[in-house]
C-alpha cells in the first residue's frame, strides 16, 4: 500500500507550510464546531480540507510553490515584525524612541537626559526633545 501511495504521488505536489496550516486551522474549525453546533465552522473546516487536499494532489507544481513562497514570505515578515515588536517593549524602560520629523526615521535616546538635542543618523537632522 505504502509503494501504491509512493507511486501515486509522483509528479504530485505533496504537503508543505501552508497545507499544513489549513490542515490545522481545519481540526480546529471541525473541533469548535462539534462544541458550538455552529455549521459555517464545520462548512469552512471542510472547504479547507478540501483545499488543503488539492493543493497536495496537484500537479502544478510551480504554482502551488509560488503559493506556499507568498506564505513564508508573509509569516516571515510577521515573525520579524513581532520580533522587533517585542524588543522595543524590552527596551522601553531604558530609552525613548522618537521619529525624525524629516525622514521618519526612529531615533533611539536614552531616557532621564532632560532636553536634548537629537540628530537623525540617516539625513542628519536636529531637532529637540524631552527624554
Amino acid at each position: 500500500m505504502k509503494e501504491k501511495l509512493q507511486r501515486f504521488m509522483v509528479g504530485r505536489y505533496g504537503f508543505d507550510d501552508l497545507s499544513r496550516i489549513f490542515l490545522g486551522i481545519t481540526v480546529a474549525c471541525m473541533a469548535a464546531s462539534l462544541f458550538t453546533r455552529n455549521q459555517t465552522l464545520y462548512l469552512l473546516g471542510l472547504a479547507l480540507l478540501i483545499y488543503s487536499y488539492f493543493r497536495s494532489f496537484s500537479r502544478n507544481i510551480e504554482k502551488r510553490r509560488q503559493e506556499n513562497q507568498r506564505f513564508c514570505n508573509f509569516r516571515y515578515q510577521r515573525v520579524v515584525k513581532w520580533n522587533k515588536w517585542k524588543e522595543r517593549q524590552a527596551q522601553k524602560k531604558i530609552y525613548r524612541f522618537y521619529q525624525c520629523p524629516q525622514c521618519s526615521q526612529n531615533v533611539r535616546v536614552p531616557k532621564g537626559k532632560g532636553k536634548i538635542c537629537i540628530t537623525c543618523p540617516k539625513c542628519q537632522f536636529e531637532f529637540i526633545k524631552k527624554s
